[in-house]
């Protein structure tokens, strides 16, 4: 369980911004799933979604060396059950919107990106 969401929030985004895969993936439990449509783009998957943490790994892996510059701006946070929202400036000048559903151990099980066309 998350009991402080601009804690998560703030260490995620740093993460990122570090391209500290491990760190990033610290986050996630083995068997999360993340759906977005850059995953659709970049790896023609229809559902745009990937499971289990090597697959996700493998792909943000793969997009940290695509984009080496790679920033992400925290805008805002907002929170319910056992689940966040972040709202982001991310690559490209795109806003993005990630909505992460959390375990009893506050790990993400898990993940949708929507972003700003």
């Amino acid at each position: 369980m998350i009991n402080d969401y601009t804690h998560f929030a703030e260490e995620w985004i740093d993460s990122w911004n570090a391209h500290d895969l491990d760190r990033i993936m610290s986050h996630y439990r083995d068997d999360c799933e993340i759906t977005t449509p850059m995953i659709k783009t970049a790896l023609g998957i229809d559902t745009g979604t990937l499971a289990g943490k090597s697959a996700v790994r493998n792909y943000w892996r793969a997009a940290l060396d695509k984009v080496p510059d790679l920033h992400f701006e925290l805008i805002d946070i907002t929170a319910s059950v056992n689940s966040v929202a972040l709202y982001y400036q991310s690559i490209s000048n795109k806003k993005a919107i990630e909505v992460m559903f959390f375990d009893k151990s506050g790990k993400v099980s898990k993940g949708f990106a929507h972003y700003s066309e």
